[in-house]
């Protein structure tokens, strides 16, 4: 089972593998703390769910998990008091949410962290992703974020039993 450790520093190590990373622009925050649109990442352990990537940009990667292609109708539910809050959803989406299909390229390969998903609390924050960094390594929403080479080797990792670390 791969576990990964990001640290509040910028620092995701596991086994052998060791690289730079990017969180959230308000930091890290203890779970029962972290609130929508906060832009802190959520400490705690959090089991992978899926693997999600653009087939226009990306061949399909290598893992041991659920592989889902992003299609440009894909979005993510973050309106806190929607029933479908923190869950994949099809565009045109009445309630607040973020696209999965990015100009920006930063959803290119997505792992899906399974933080407050089971069942989701109204507003403790949503889309907590392990995606690709911008350039300088800049701050997320919330995320963790990382080079492509170096999320392609996290992704060829992860097992259905394999767990993504916060730390502060």
């Amino acid at each position: 089972m791969a576990h990964f450790i990001a640290f509040s520093e910028g620092k995701l190590e596991s086994d052998g593998f060791s690289a730079r990373c990017a969180l959230g622009r308000g930091g890290v925050k203890a779970a029962a703390e972290k609130r929508e649109g906060d832009g802190t990442s959520p400490a705690g352990i959090w089991p992978v769910r899926r693997v999600w990537y653009r087939p226009d940009k990306e061949p399909a990667p290598e893992t041991g998990i659920p592989v889902i292609a992003i299609r440009p109708g894909d979005g993510w539910c973050d309106e806190a008091d929607h029933p479908l809050y923190n869950r994949p959803v099809s565009l045109p989406f009445p309630a607040s949410h973020e696209r999965m299909w990015r100009g920006d390229d930063l959803y290119n390969l997505v792992v899906e962290l399974g933080y407050n998903d089971d069942p989701p609390l109204a507003g403790c924050g949503s889309a907590i992703f392990m995606h690709l960094a911008r350039p300088g390594y800049l701050p997320t929403e919330g995320c963790i974020a990382l080079t492509d080479g170096d999320l392609r080797e996290v992704v060829t990792r992860l097992t259905g039993r394999s767990a993504i670390e916060i730390r502060v």
